[in-house]
């Protein structure tokens, strides 16, 4: 049967201006202006709602309708799609597509802005709308100001920026071609500002046009029937066009065993670790299908009802098949004879999906050829050598940068969260970098920061052998101004680390009267930071004060020193229910996502007689085994409806491990009842290797469990998780640092001298003048020696 097909068309009409609406409810603040295809409602009275998608479409109003082909405008050739297909309504503000914050300001010299956003591969826009707020300043010339709307580098209107609308809020609705949209798209917005007729200068405090954060892309998505070929896995189960936070369910016929846990985290934490900073989630429900694309596990003889009728396999397989109730939706099938097949199906997806092709594979072998070593995580920053910016880079052009003001040139340092730089005297780091030589010799510079911190500037010199330099790849910078070694104070490091290079030019600008007037041409500025610098943290030890909640959040750790969490032993209920899995395949996500890395070779366990003498960090999820019920060591219990604390005597989470000893010792207990839902993160020495750690992931509901998920997924609420105890309330997070301290690591035995004096600084002065004495006796009677000898020499 022939699927009907029909045109869906999108808007290109020109841009008018209509007249200012007006009110008498607010006279000091006029109403904005509305130069657009249709009346947009103001952003004051109703702000945009702050959500990745909206539900509600475009209303058309009178006029030209929003959606509506005009004749002999562009826009008239749509995207051909079936009327029966599904569709989704998206509004995409500024506040979360944009730079931070999310609004932006056009000027003279930096006339450009933009945002960017993707299209997945099952999905094709049919409608777009750009929603624009802004306000131009009140010095603008009317009319010959304008602000330009690309996508994708192609025109789509232009707004001409009236006297009615100057130095007020603006609204404006400008159609979108979707023929121009693809994977991959960028709205520049292009702002051309005027405010005299002759002799201006560009860098004019009065040229500005502000965007404001409740701008908004508004999207009609229509679904694609996709074939069943994992040629293009992992699309569509994970589309990297996405920038949406990633959401895969996990489907079971009951409650996993081991095995089938097992095989679920290898797959979560491979989604995660391509994910990335997107965050990710993975809902588990059992016998029972989203309405979304899914992944399911199943044996011979344990599946769910819906694949009762399929087949019985005979080995490793992983197939994708359609949604019994919506062709557009795509189940991911992983079965096997038994749980060790499902073992190998997930290994074989972590580990060899480049190899996948049609819609079935069966998993021959999985072999291991090279054992991972401790901190190589292909997200973290290499610490056995120097490593080249070159191979720190993300994107190809990002060590480059252009303009009459280049933007930041930004390089992201994820470092382990062990390494001990308390006595370094600072990072090596080896630059090499290029630039547009400043015409004349003046306070043209560049200024490198860390974490937004100033840390030390360079002059962009403009003599004649940077000029010729230039010409030459690479470039050292040190021949010229004979400094290339840069130090970066090493406290400023933290396990998530962001290097900026600021080139600041001093642009010639025009000048003189009206009747004599000096203009320039104005030429962008080139700026390039070399792929062959080097940074180095190979010179450094590994050794940290633990618990350490706040490195666990941000990095994973301990677990991900390996990165394939081969020295992990993961603890889980025997009858888990699917929040507590949930639970598990989240964690396991988000230390992928940090590592870059699957979770291959970790171990699960319900039996807690197994981790006797187990030289292993142990994750537990659910509730702890009694075996590691110790009151002494474990800070807080959650247990049903009743939780205990034990509370220190004075709390910070800037506090310094060994300055707030006392301060760690609890001085109260207190012990609640309450029906609310409450979760918790707690930390202590494993009390089988006292160089291992024990994490605790705790709640006492599903919806408790909701809110450590939650917590661990978003970046504001995980940067207060801190100490050895974090609890998690429907109020937010809050951190303890109670109990003992412990080290995990290695030093050599002068370090751990200078490392313990170093938090004690009396008794480091006493030692010093102890030392200073004793040098001054050794010194003086070496010298007595020597007289003597020289003596009893002249006396023979």
């Amino acid at each position: 049967m022939k699927r009907k097909i029909s045109w869906i068309c999108a808007v290109a009409v020109g841009v008018s201006t209509l007249s200012p609406m007006m009110t008498s409810a607010a006279p000091s603040h006029p109403a904005p202006n509305v130069p657009a295809v249709a009346p947009a409602t103001d952003p004051v009275a109703t702000p945009a709602p702050q959500q990745a998608e909206s539900l509600t479409p475009t209303t058309p109003t009178a006029g030209n309708v929003v959606g509506q082909v005009m004749p002999g405008l562009p826009g008239a050739n749509a995207p051909v799609v079936a009327t029966d297909s599904p569709s989704r309504d998206v509004k995409l503000t500024f506040a979360q597509i944009a730079p931070p914050p999310g609004s932006m300001v056009l000027r003279g010299i930096n006339p450009d802005g933009g945002v960017e956003f993707g299209v997945r591969s099952d999905e094709v826009v049919s409608k777009a709308v750009l929603n624009l707020e802004y306000t131009p300043s009140p010095s603008l010339l009317p009319v010959q100001s304008q602000l330009k709307v690309y996508l994708n580098d192609e025109l789509m209107g232009v707004l001409p920026v009236t006297k009615e609308q100057l130095g007020k809020k603006t609204l404006a609705q400008v159609p979108i071609n979707p023929l121009f949209i693809s994977d991959f798209n960028r709205v520049r917005l292009e702002f051309v500002g005027h405010y005299r007729d002759v002799c201006e200068n560009p860098a004019s405090s009065t040229l500005w046009l502000d965007i404001g954060r409740s701008s908004s892309l508004e999207m009609t998505y229509q679904s694609l029937p996709l074939k069943n070929d994992l040629s293009h896995f992992p699309v569509p189960f994970f589309d990297p066009r996405d920038n949406r936070a990633l959401t895969l369910p996990m489907v079971f016929a009951g409650a996993p065993d081991i095995a089938q846990q097992q095989a679920a985290a290898i797959i979560a934490s491979w989604f995660g670790s391509r994910a990335g900073w997107r965050g990710q989630t993975f809902p588990v429900s059992y016998n029972s299908l989203p309405d979304r694309n899914a992944i399911v596990f199943a044996t011979n003889d344990k599946r769910p009802d819906f694949l009762r009728d399929a087949p019985a396999v005979k080995g490793p397989t992983i197939s994708m098949i359609n949604h019994p109730g919506n062709p557009y939706v795509k189940l991911l099938i992983v079965m096997g004879r038994d749980d060790k097949d499902l073992l190998q199906a997930a290994k074989g997806i972590a580990q060899g999906n480049v190899l996948f092709r049609g819609d079935s594979v069966t998993v021959d072998e999985v072999k291991p050829l090279l054992a991972r070593q401790p901190y190589d995580a292909p997200n973290w920053v290499r610490t056995d050598r120097p490593v080249t910016f070159g191979e720190l880079k993300t994107y190809e052009e990002q060590l480059q940068s252009t303009g009459l003001e280049p933007s930041s040139i930004n390089v992201s340092l994820n470092l382990p969260p062990d390494l001990y730089l308390l006595r370094s005297t600072g990072i090596d780091m080896n630059l090499n970098y290029r630039y547009t030589a400043p015409l004349t010799k003046d306070s043209s510079r560049m200024d490198i920061s860390l974490n937004n911190q100033f840390l030390q500037y360079f002059n962009l010199t403009s003599n004649q052998d940077t000029n010729r330099l230039l010409l030459r790849l690479p470039v050292l910078q040190g021949l010229l101004d004979s400094k290339t070694d840069v130090s970066i104070p090493a406290l400023k490091l933290g396990a998530v680390n962001q290097l900026r290079f600021d080139f600041q030019y001093m642009n010639p600008m025009p000048g003189g009267s009206i009747d004599n007037c000096v203009t320039f041409q104005q030429v962008p500025n080139r700026v390039v930071i070399g792929d062959d610098s080097t940074i180095d943290f190979s010179k450094y030890y590994h050794f940290i004060a633990m618990p350490d909640l706040r490195a666990f959040a941000n990095a994973g750790f301990p677990f991900s020193r390996m990165a394939d969490l081969s020295q992990t032993v993961i603890v889980t209920p025997t009858q888990p229910t699917p929040a507590q899995v949930g639970t598990l395949l989240n964690t396991l996500g988000t230390i992928g996502a940090q590592t870059g890395f699957p979770a291959i070779n970790m171990q699960l366990t319900s039996d807690a007689s197994q981790l006797q003498g187990k030289d292993a960090d142990i994750m537990i999820i659910g509730s702890i085994p009694q075996p590691l019920k110790n009151d002494e060591k474990i800070d807080l219990l959650v247990n049903a409806t009743q939780s205990w604390v034990k509370t220190p005597l004075r709390q910070s989470p800037f506090m310094a491990s060994e300055e707030d000893a006392a301060d760690r010792k609890a001085d109260t207990k207190t012990a609640v009842s309450s029906d609310g839902p409450m979760a918790a993160v707690i930390s202590f020495q494993s009390p089988f290797n006292d160089q291992r750690s024990v994490v605790a992931l705790l709640a006492d509901s599903p919806r408790g469990y909701e809110l450590l998920n939650n917590a661990m997924n978003d970046s504001g609420k995980r940067a207060a998780i801190f100490g050895s105890v974090t609890v998690i309330r429907e109020s937010g997070v809050n951190g303890l640092r109670v109990g003992d301290v412990y080290y995990v690591g290695h030093l050599p035995w002068f370090e751990r001298i200078w490392y313990a004096l170093a938090n004690h600084p009396v008794l480091l002065a006493i030692l010093a003048a102890v030392s200073v004495v004793l040098l001054a006796w050794v010194l003086w009677r070496l010298l007595r020696i020597i007289s003597r000898r020289r003596l009893d020499s002249d006396h023979e």
